[in-house]
């Protein structure tokens, strides 16, 4: 049986199951960008936790389709599965929700064989953070980018310093697409408000850029910063 703790229940929201870190974190996300979300976790001590800082909190089995039932979670077209490690568990959440006929459902896999279980099971979307963000720290680690993001498609989009090659030169005469395959999408410029990159656009020496390419194109410009071209 599931004990909860309530205040109003906006449908439109998020449902969260499994409060772990993975899940605290995609609340805390969540609810910074003003969603209203209900939290389940069977760990009282997590749901205690949230209880003053969600729309509302559970402690319930989050594979037991009655109690998920109840809580209303039927009602909501989003809902993130992140119900700890164990594999089993994560293939009963997501099964549970598809029987709810959840529109949206997004499930955290811990390796691919993981991920592929739970897509066939009828998750929409696979998140694999651990893979994700250690791809991530790989690319800053090696490289001279300040933040890094890569899509399933090879896609990427990075932020990176003004190379010395393009200080003082607007973005046509500097024809990055050319030379090296990408797109500058934008630049921040200290206490100025974010610019977006038009031809006439000049770069300064202090000046981050926001890039966009195939992530080895984005990769070959950000190492371009320490090169004087």
């Amino acid at each position: 049986m599931a004990k909860s703790s309530q205040k109003k229940l906006e449908t439109e929201g998020v449902a969260v199951l499994g409060l772990g870190r993975f899940g605290s974190a995609v609340v805390e996300s969540l609810t910074a960008l003003g969603h209203e979300v209900l939290g389940i976790d069977s760990d009282g001590t997590k749901v205690q936790h949230w209880a003053d800082h969600l729309t509302q909190v559970a402690q319930a089995d989050c594979t037991d389709i009655e109690a998920l039932r109840q809580l209303g979670v039927d009602q909501f077209k989003h809902v993130v599965v992140s119900v700890s490690r164990d594999l089993e568990a994560s293939v009963l959440t997501v099964l549970a929700l598809q029987e709810l006929e959840i529109a949206n459902i997004w499930a955290r896999a811990t390796s691919k064989r993981h991920g592929l279980i739970l897509e066939r099971t009828g998750a929409h979307r696979i998140v694999y953070p651990e893979t994700s963000m250690g791809d991530r720290v790989a690319h800053l680690v090696t490289g001279r980018m300040i933040d890094f993001i890569k899509f399933d498609d090879g896609f990427a989009i990075a932020s990176t310093a003004a190379p010395e090659h393009l200080h003082d030169k607007t973005l046509a005469d500097a024809d990055v697409h050319k030379r090296f395959g990408v797109n500058i999408v934008g630049l921040k410029r200290h206490k100025v408000k974010f610019i977006y990159a038009k031809p006439e656009t000049v770069v300064h020496a202090d000046d981050i850029l926001i890039v966009g390419g195939q992530a080895d194109q984005v990769e070959t410009f950000a190492a371009s910063t320490g090169e004087d071209r």
